[in-house]
This record gives structure tokens, C-alpha cells and sequence, in this order.
């Protein structure tokens, strides 16, 4: 019985990250303008306002490695951000856990 809970809550949560992403389509750019961007984000537009502001910048390095797509970009960001939560999360409860523990072990105010 619990395997057949797991194995639907596993087609729900595929369901549920796969139907949206088949569902959307890509808009169409306006004739004569460049082609929408769906992953575009902040980096994207500084470079291009630096670029507007002074076009004889030239950038200090290269990237080490340059994502295949703006998609894999954004995958690689969002696993950044996941992991860097989780361990400000994981040290943040650790912390809580040994306050919590020094409390109960400390001796009580209330005694003589």
C-alpha cells in the first residue's frame, strides 16, 4: 500500500514541475526587435546599460565556463541559492539546538 502512495505522490510532484513547463510556450518577438529572452535576468541588463553608459569598457576576466543556455544559467543559480540556504539554515539550527540544549543543562535559577 505505501508503495503505491509513494510511486503517486512521485507522479504528482513530476506532474506537477513537467505540465507547466510543456504548457508554456515562448511569446514572439514584435517585427524588426530581438528575440524574448524567457531566463534573461539582472546580470543581462547591467551589461547592457554598462555598455550603453561607456562602450569602451572592457571587462577585467573571462568566465571560467559559460552555461550551454540561459536555462542551464538559471538552474545553476537556483542551486546556488538552494544550497547556500540550506546550510544558513542547517548552522542556524544548530545554533538554536545547542542554545537549547545549554539551557537544560545549566543549573535552574530557582534553587538554593
Amino acid at each position: 500500500m505505501s508503495s503505491t502512495k509513494n510511486l503517486a505522490m512521485w507522479l504528482a510532484v513530476v506532474a506537477l514541475a513537467v505540465v507547466p513547463l510543456w504548457v508554456v510556450e515562448r511569446p514572439e518577438a514584435a517585427p524588426g526587435a530581438e528575440a524574448v529572452k524567457l531566463f534573461g535576468g539582472a546580470d543581462d541588463k547591467a551589461r547592457d546599460m554598462i555598455g550603453t553608459i561607456a562602450p569602451e569598457y572592457e571587462p577585467w576576466f573571462e568566465p571560467l565556463m559559460e552555461p550551454a543556455s540561459d536555462e542551464i544559467a538559471s538552474l545553476l543559480f537556483a542551486l546556488q541559492a538552494a544550497l547556500g540556504a540550506g546550510f544558513i539554515g542547517y548552522f542556524l539550527g544548530g545554533a538554536v539546538m545547542r542554545e537549547r540544549l545549554r539551557r537544560e543543562r545549566s543549573p535552574s535559577d530557582t534553587t538554593p
